[in-house]
Order: structure tokens, then sequence, then C-alpha cells
């Protein structure tokens, strides 16, 4: 199942993601970054971060749910 992780409606994996946020990265790292741009990368950074929190948790609580079922047909 495939969230979306922007206001532009684009659905993401979690790879995408991580992708986008390297990126971002690289954009805020370069000195002739634009300051106006900073608040828009900062906000979109911070929608992906959640996005992968939110991934993470679910893959999480998937795993757990799993090793819980294999542990109960033993």
């Amino acid at each position: 199942m495939k969230k979306q992780a922007s206001d532009n409606n684009q659905t993401l994996s979690y790879s995408q993601a991580i992708e986008q946020l390297e990126k971002i990265v690289e954009q805020l790292q370069n000195p002739d970054c634009d300051i106006d741009l900073l608040r828009d990368y900062t906000k979109q950074a911070i929608t992906l971060l959640q996005f992968c929190k939110e991934r993470l948790n679910e893959t999480d609580e998937e795993v757990k749910k799993l090793l819980h079922e294999l542990g109960a047909e033993s």
C-alpha cells in the first residue's frame, strides 16, 4: 500500500521518499541555496520524514504481528 507524501498528490514508495530527502539535503548543503526556498525545502522534508516514520511504524507492527502469529503456531 502506497501513501501520499506531498501536496502534489504524488504517490511515493519509502525508497522514493528517501531519495527525495537526499536531494533536499543536497540542496540545503549547496552554498548557493536560495534562502527563499529554505522554508519550502523544510516543509517538504518534514512531510517526507513523517511519511517515512509512518511506513517504518507500520512495517514494525506488521513484523511483530507476523512473529507473534509464528510463535502461536508452534
